[in-house]
């Protein structure tokens, strides 16, 4: 526990524990804003009437915060010395060896998928849904003011990207991540000889179906295997759009919006399925899944 206060403690450390505060308290400001609003029937928004008028007002405010923003990266550079390290040594790499922090969710992604889905796929989906959001979001409701009972799903939606599958991903790489790129608790001791053995396996293996053939090539089985699963996966969206295609909600989003909001449901939801098969099996001493789709041409 010692040697964790001293990481959270660190130079370079203490902007992550800032945004894990800053996170919590706007979340729960968020929150007790939208429990408010949704007690009443006029959003407490709506009743402020008031204007206030650029020039001088604004920016006035804006000019103070500047300010006090300036004061606060003063004290910080005088009290704490910058993350400087000695110069770069071509022969000796770090371990750990991190990206800055606001890439570390990506990094840690790499651990769960191969680097074309971590480095390539994964950040296109995160670019192109923000895109599309939009275009399929239907609701006119919660514009201007904070509310759950209006955007549930929307709300829900966002915080589980945001807040699982990004700043947790952050405090996992940045406070659990140690030499090696190992994983240790925070009572656990950061040994830089430490080797972690851990046999990968894919989970076709776990079903007793082999990933390769004596010759070292793909057995089709598992080939088969990881397909139907994937494939299976991502057919949960056709099955519910078939199912639920005459209800007012599908009919107000039509196919392609659906279609869109079920790929990327989905593929959020295969996110954690694929860091649930990675971490939990070390945890209760099995061995870590690799990979549920393997092929000659890409691993999934």
């Amino acid at each position: 526990m010692q040697q964790f206060l001293e990481i959270i403690s660190k130079p370079d450390n203490i902007p992550i524990v800032l945004l894990l505060v800053s996170v919590i308290f706007f979340s729960w400001l968020a929150w007790t804003k939208s429990r408010k609003n949704d007690s009443q029937e006029i959003p407490e928004e709506a009743r402020m009437d008031d204007k206030v008028q650029v020039w001088p007002y604004l920016v006035r405010v804006e000019f103070l915060a500047t300010i006090a923003v300036m004061a606060v990266l003063v004290l910080w550079s005088v009290f704490l010395d910058a993350p400087l390290e000695e110069p770069a040594n071509r022969a000796l790499t770090p371990n750990p060896s991190k990206a800055p922090w606001y890439f570390l969710g990506l990094q840690e992604l790499l651990v769960y998928f191969d680097p074309w889905i971590a480095g390539v796929v994964l950040p296109t989906l995160i670019i192109v849904g923000l895109m599309a959001i939009p275009y399929i979001d239907i609701n006119p409701k919660g514009n201007g003011y904070y509310t759950f009972k209006d955007r549930k799903f929307s709300i829900l939606v966002f915080s589980f990207g945001f807040l699982i599958l990004w700043v947790a991903l952050i405090v996992l790489g940045t406070f659990m991540r140690g030499p090696g790129w190992n994983f240790f608790l925070p009572w656990e001791r950061w040994d830089p000889h430490y080797v972690a053995v851990l046999t990968n396996v894919d989970l076709s293996e776990m079903f007793g179906i082999s990933t390769r053939l004596p010759d070292n090539s793909i057995n089709p089985l598992a080939m088969i295997f990881g397909g139907v699963l994937v494939i299976g996966y991502y057919s949960l969206g056709p099955l519910v759009w078939i199912m639920k295609q005459k209800t007012e909600l599908m009919q107000k989003l039509g196919l392609a919006r659906y279609a869109i909001i079920s790929f990327l449901l989905l593929s959020m939801g295969g996110v954690v399925i694929k860091i649930i098969l990675r971490l939990a099996p070390t945890a209760l001493g099995f061995n870590p899944v690799k990979y549920v789709w393997v092929t000659p041409w890409f691993n999934i």
